[in-house]
């Protein structure tokens, strides 16, 4: 597959309640590495077989949520290419100058019918603490927590879903993998990839715009989505549900909070996807299997806790 436009999920800036408390949840139990505390007082982290700088910003702010997600692009002229294409649809376009985070290139921002924030990036400096590439040894160091490997994705909970959709598969060349629908066919949920995943962004339609369901970290196996459990009871974390398994995507999964209350998940597995093959549909009578495929009903507080 040419990845010659969007390439990946590039960060997420998470708003939490305590800064401090924050930072022991996400490096000491999920495992990421704390690269530095910026001048803007946000904290910058990123997973150990991450190459870039950075990929999850925690802000201290009065509510929890997400600010805004960014997605790296293939190339400054593509970053070009994409504002033209997003500004000559009618979408508002911001442009945010190298540097307002360490590292990180000029972006371009632009807020989604669904009121999220997004963000385009073509550049990002290397980590100085990146997985290696000469005689490769696994890590750095001895991983830590649940082993993160990577920020993986995010699910987001708005009104028009479809529209948010069609901007970013009619703008931004993002295929659909799957979806959930009603019996007269309207979208319930979504699943948008840009890659070869089955999705980089997701989508549910709810009665509020601009709201965080999860930010979720790939694990390597199922086995350390167990260990993460084991941490999880180990520190008194509040879980959602799992460990347990999708339909939707075939991740194994468990779902938890951090402490300001903002849902994390670690996941492993999932097939792989793509941009020729069919959508993958669900219907709303199943939709108990699809997200949950062991229990084969849904979990009132996953389908209505949202930051």
């Amino acid at each position: 597959m040419a990845l010659t436009g969007v390439l990946r999920p590039g960060f997420v800036q998470v708003r939490v309640l305590d800064l401090e408390a924050s930072i022991v949840h996400y490096r000491d139990r999920i495992g990421l590495d704390l690269v530095e505390i910026g001048h803007d007082g946000r904290a910058y982290l990123k997973a150990p077989d991450e190459f870039d700088h950075h990929s999850i910003i925690l802000r201290e702010a009065d509510e929890p949520g997400m600010d805004l997600m960014g997605f790296k692009v293939a190339s400054e002229d593509v970053l070009e290419a994409l504002g033209q294409t997003l500004s000559e649809s009618g979408i508002a376009i911001e442009e945010i100058a190298s540097g307002e985070q360490p590292g990180l290139g000029r972006r371009l921002s632009f807020i989604a019918p669904t009121g999220h924030r997004f963000d385009l990036f073509a550049s990002m400096d290397l980590s100085a603490k990146g997985p290696m590439i000469e005689n490769p040894d696994l890590w750095h160091d001895e991983p830590r927590g649940m082993k993160a490997q990577r920020f993986d994705h995010c699910l987001l909970y708005g009104i028009d879903i479809d529209a948010t959709a069609k901007l970013f598969t009619d703008l931004l060349g993002f295929k659909v993998a799957e979806k959930a629908v009603t019996p007269d066919g309207d979208t319930i949920a979504i699943f948008l990839s840009c890659g070869m995943k089955a999705h980089d962004l997701a989508l549910v339609r709810f009665g509020e715009d601009a709201k965080l369901h999860h930010v979720s970290f790939r694990l390597e196996s199922w086995n350390d989505i167990g260990h993460a459990a084991d941490l999880m009871t180990r520190y008194d974390m509040s879980v959602d549900i799992g460990p347990t398994r999708h339909g939707i995507t075939r991740g194994q999964t468990i779902y938890f909070f951090d402490p300001s209350g903002n849902r994390n998940e670690v996941f492993a597995g999932g097939y792989d996807f793509y941009p020729d093959n069919p959508v993958r549909q669900w219907t709303a009578d199943q939709a108990g299997k699809a997200i949950f495929y062991y229990e084969r009903a849904l979990n009132d507080r996953f389908m209505t806790v949202v930051t």
